[in-house]
């Protein structure tokens, strides 16, 4: 898997140009807000759970890098992420609209939290390996909480089973209604076993990290 990292980065760039062009466009917090009526039913409820595929909790977004919820946002529009829900919400979206939003959940994580370079958990023996297989930390970061770019997702500390689901989504072929078409992501979860993937989800989510859900008021 090392060898092929700087191929893979390379596809990457490629990748995201697209992303990367949308984000050019500034996000505004404060409209962003405005704008959030279809993402609070689901992202502004702690604990809340979806239940397609299967039933897990929906991401925690509020602290995510605002540059991945963009990317995130053109994917599902794209069709590249093909989760029916999102899919719907995203085609609704300007790019403005995207970097709003964007700008919106990465403020509302708040001040970001005090985490060591390194992960003060360390991993079994087994997923240790698993994450040197994959060069996780390669993109991820260290601490899986300061990516190196900020189109890559901070996965520390977020929910064990979303992040089993979307690594089993990048392993999905033929499916119009689940998958991600992701080059790299692909690559890196299909030599794992569904085994594994839980093991690395599970060691992931058991990390200290920024990402978090803020209840929406309406809600509490």
């Amino acid at each position: 898997m090392k060898t092929l990292f700087p191929a893979l980065v390379a596809l990457l760039a490629l990748n995201l140009a697209p992303a990367v062009h949308a984000q050019e466009i500034v996000g505004d917090a404060a409209a962003g807000q405005k704008k959030n009526a279809m993402c609070i039913g689901c992202h502004g409820i702690v604990g809340y759970q979806a239940s397609f595929p299967e039933i897990h909790k929906v991401p925690m977004i509020a602290g995510q890098n605002a540059k991945f919820i963009v990317s995130s946002l053109q994917a599902y529009k794209k069709g590249e992420r093909k989760h029916p829900t999102m899919r719907g919400i995203s085609e609704t979206l300007s790019d403005q609209d995207m970097a709003d939003l964007a700008a919106f959940y990465e403020a509302q994580g708040g001040p970001r939290t005090a985490v060591a370079a390194a992960p003060v958990k360390a991993p079994s023996a087994e997923v240790a390996e698993l994450l040197k297989k994959g060069n996780c930390a390669a993109c991820h970061g260290a601490n899986f909480n300061q990516p190196i770019d900020g189109s890559y997702p901070k996965i520390a500390g977020q929910h064990a089973d979303f992040l089993y689901v979307s690594l089993k989504a990048y392993k999905t072929e033929g499916n119009p209604l689940v998958g991600r078409s992701n080059a790299i992501m692909a690559a890196q979860a299909k030599p794992y076993s569904l085994a594994e993937l839980k093991a690395i989800a599970g060691y992931l989510a058991s990390l200290p990290g920024d990402l978090k859900t803020v209840a929406e008021p309406k809600f509490k």
